[in-house]
């Protein structure tokens, strides 16, 4: 794979914390408003520029883009973004609790990624991609890095590890409590050669952004007659995780009724299909074991390993889905069924117990992590895995380090 050094838009060091933002698709515009609520600098200015028109605005409209334009223009006018004096690359180190994962920051080239060096393992919604590319287009400006894991390479976590021996370029701590330290990279033409004997690299979180920046790519390809490859245009932001330091956190299921079945009834059902134990723990120890709360109380639902070797049929996920979500529930496809809605691990299950207890939600399925390897072999296979499989956390910040083309 290629990647390459960058003259990054970022803040000066001593205001990054308060220009830092979660990713746009982390939260919706009410969210967003409420996250940059009194904090000019924040990037959700840029990113989800929404929040700075009428209450209602349709995220999609021309109105959004061009003030994500003005503002973006506003934030260089102001210096709250300012130029790098030249390309570099970037080591990126965020710690959450006791887990610590370092990414060296740096453009990959959108033949990679439409070559299949840079691979994928879920669908991109095509309002979702729309979106991102009249973004990516109209700013010029990747805003937010693509996550993206290959399997480790000693000698480029050498490099970084020797990086981080010097003063950070950037070092706080988000009011989520998560700390964010990022240097210039040394040995930034060693790591490149290094990168360039990596086989194949996989999208952990992204893929829309990834998409969106082909996309573009692609059209302006097309609209320059003199193009050679080399434009910036054909490369995109990403930050660059080796897998064994990487963090999956479970993505769980609540639906919100029982598709006409009394609870005795449901509970009938599901241990027709399953292995069923009263009094589980809210979260799963092991694969091939689901966590149920019904009615105030936690069910343990579990199964023998599956007879296929096919690496989609045995995740956890695909199994819940194919013999309770469909067969009992009647959930033929969770991409667009409205009944069933999706938890990110990091809410923990006492957001299902709640969503339950209030009434939303008639029941919740607490889930085992699928693991980097189980998404890697899916990937290899060229196979997609099942909708919100995986959730990756900490998130990357966006508005610390930005392409611009």
């Amino acid at each position: 794979m290629r990647i390459k050094e960058f003259q990054a838009l970022r803040p000066p060091a001593g205001i990054a914390g308060s220009v830092a933002a979660v990713p746009y698709d982390t939260v919706n515009s009410a969210e967003a408003a409420a996250l940059a609520k009194g904090n000019s600098r924040s990037f959700l200015h840029v990113s989800r520029s929404e929040i700075d028109l009428p209450p209602g605005t349709d995220p999609y409209s021309d109105a959004v883009y061009a003030r994500a334009v003005e503002n973006l223009k506003n934030f260089q006018e102001k210096r709250i973004l300012i130029c790098e004096r030249r390309p570099h690359l970037y080591v990126y180190q965020q710690t959450m609790g006791n887990h610590v994962q370092n990414s060296v920051v740096a453009c990959c080239h959108v033949e990679d990624y439409e070559k299949n060096i840079i691979l994928k393992h879920e669908k991109t919604r095509r309002d979702k991609e729309d979106d991102r590319a009249r973004h990516i287009r109209t700013l010029r400006t990747h805003t937010g890095p693509v996550f993206i894991t290959y399997r480790d390479v000693p000698a480029i976590d050498a490099i970084v590890a020797k990086t981080q021996l010097r003063k950070p370029l950037f070092d706080f701590t988000a009011p989520d409590g998560i700390h964010h330290k990022v240097w210039r990279a040394l040995s930034e033409k060693r790591l490149a050669k290094l990168f360039a004997k990596v086989d194949v690299c996989y999208i952990a979180d992204g893929h829309h952004r990834a998409a969106a920046s082909a996309r573009v790519a692609a059209e302006l390809r097309a609209e320059n007659q003199n193009h050679t490859g080399q434009e910036e245009y054909n490369w995109f932001l990403a930050a660059l995780f080796p897998a064994g330091q990487l963090q999956i956190l479970p993505y769980n299921r609540c639906v919100s009724d029982l598709n006409g079945m009394s609870e005795p009834e449901f509970l009938t059902a599901v241990r027709a299909q399953f292995d069923v134990k009263d009094g589980a723990a809210p979260a799963p120890s092991a694969s091939q074991h689901v966590s149920m709360y019904l009615a105030g109380k936690w069910y343990g639902l579990s199964w023998s390993a599956a007879d296929s070797g096919d690496a989609i049929s045995a995740l956890d996920v695909s199994v819940l889905q194919a013999r309770l979500l469909d067969r009992i529930l009647g959930i033929k496809d969770p991409r667009t069924d409205k009944r069933i809605d999706f938890i990110g691990g990091i809410r923990g299950t006492d957001e299902l117990v709640k969503l339950v207890n209030s009434g939303k939600t008639a029941v919740a399925f607490s889930m085992y992590p699928v693991s980097v390897q189980q998404v890697m072999a899916v990937a290899d296979s060229g196979a997609i895995m099942p909708p919100k499989s995986t959730w990756f956390e900490p998130k990357l910040r966006s508005g610390l380090l930005i392409h611009t083309f």
